[in-house]
């Protein structure tokens, strides 16, 4: 599929741009993989709808809680917007790795 394969991310938050690295693979509607930052890993959970994905990925630093993920692969590209419980909604980027 299209949305597969690993994705280098960049993060805008507001504390400034945080790298991200995003193994994607999927079957059917569903997304499954690894997302990798600032020394955490953690599975993510997700769909996928043609070039459509949107995903979860919990995290423990700086604390507990489960970032929402929903973006658009074109080609070699990805983006779309993250959401962070009450912290907010920002945007993020990213390449084929």
């Amino acid at each position: 599929m299209a949305v597969d394969g690993t994705w280098k991310l960049t993060m805008s938050t507001p504390i400034g741009a945080r790298p991200a690295t995003l193994s994607l693979a999927s079957e059917g509607g569903a997304l499954t993989g690894t997302q990798s930052a600032e020394g955490q890993s953690g599975q993510i959970a997700g769909t996928v709808n043609g070039n459509a994905v949107a995903w979860k990925v919990s995290i423990t630093n700086p604390m507990p809680m489960t970032v929402e993920f929903v973006g658009t692969v074109d080609g070699d590209a990805i983006s779309g917007s993250m959401t962070a419980g009450a912290f907010g909604t920002w945007r993020f980027t990213g390449v084929r790795a």
